[in-house]
């Protein structure tokens, strides 16, 4: 799932077979109750009754960032048995069992990295959403 179509090509070459983009009514439409579990990464306090509408009977909606106080439509659990969850970071053991995977599978994230001294234009960039995926500071220009 994205906002934007543009992203479809980089979902394909990671092993995805669709990309839903989620501003478009249509799609979100097709996709209902299509997914076991949805994993919702956005950063940003938003509406999660569209993605409650895309799990499938008895499936899961895990939020993953902290979005302060929610409202959520009853009927949109009650509705196809659906959960509403949340995953914290697990700790220093369990995130250091994930790089340990992630290191034996070759799993690796889609990031920009940048000189810490370019922290303004990193700012400026996410400003204007001209960034893909994520940035990364480098800290090693500041020994």
């Amino acid at each position: 799932m994205s906002r934007t179509a543009g992203k479809a090509e980089d979902a394909r070459r990671l092993g995805a077979h669709d990309l839903v983009v989620s501003t478009d009514e249509r799609q979100l439409a097709a996709a209902r109750d299509r997914f076991d579990v949805v994993v919702d990464t956005i950063a940003v306090p938003h509406d999660l009754g569209p993605y409650l509408k895309l799990v499938a009977l008895d499936g899961t909606l895990s939020v993953v960032g902290h979005l302060g106080p929610v409202t959520v439509q009853m009927m949109d659990l009650l509705v196809g048995r659906k959960k509403l969850g949340s995953a914290g970071s697990g700790g220093r053991p369990t995130t250091a069992e994930m790089l340990e995977f992630c290191a034996e599978h070759d799993v690796a994230a889609d990031v920009e990295v940048l000189p810490s001294k370019q922290v303004n234009e990193a700012l400026e960039r996410l400003g204007r959403n001209d960034v893909r995926y994520r940035f990364v500071l480098d800290l090693a220009d500041l020994s």
